[in-house]
């Protein structure tokens, strides 16, 4: 079992993978297509903080926490199938240092308003052309309970 500081340094490495990874792979599930196997795509990791400079304050403010946040069509297959099943699974890797961290959760809808404006970004009129009120733009936050990975001589597993 895993002591208050070793979660506290676990934690402390997840979230530097996630302020450093480029992108991220997102895994959901839909039950009634391809017999219940996962969907994965790669997305854009908000929390990097070379890539998404202007949102590093707003994970900051966060502290400790994991929660990932995603931007995607609400038309998209991958909202479809979160509102049949809201579990799924992030994955954030630096392979090229035997670093890999796996977060599991809930994925829920972020409607504030206020909130897609803080994280809205330019040149993604391109994919929600009527800006950050765009009907098709969701944004999703997963709250993660397990994270699971790799960090260069070990793994690792805790529950949050």
């Amino acid at each position: 079992m895993a002591t208050v500081a070793d979660v506290r340094e676990i934690k402390r490495r997840c979230l530097e993978l996630m302020e450093t990874a480029a992108d991220l792979y997102f895994a959901t599930v839909d039950s009634t297509v391809d017999n219940g196997f996962p969907f994965i795509r790669c997305m854009f990791n908000w929390r990097c903080a070379s890539r998404f400079p202007s949102l590093v304050p707003l994970f900051r403010g966060h502290g400790e926490d994991l929660l990932v946040y995603l931007g995607a069509n609400t038309s998209s297959v991958k909202v479809r199938q979160l509102r049949g099943n809201g579990r799924a699974a992030v994955y954030y890797c630096q392979p090229e240092r035997f670093r890999g961290l796996l977060l599991q959760g809930v994925v829920e809808s972020v409607d504030d308003a206020a909130f897609k404006k803080t994280v809205w970004q330019p040149g993604w009129e391109m994919y929600y052309p009527q800006g950050p009120a765009d009907p098709d733009f969701a944004v999703l936050r997963l709250v993660p309970v397990r994270a699971r990975g790799w960090w260069e001589g070990g793994p690792f597993d805790i529950t949050i």
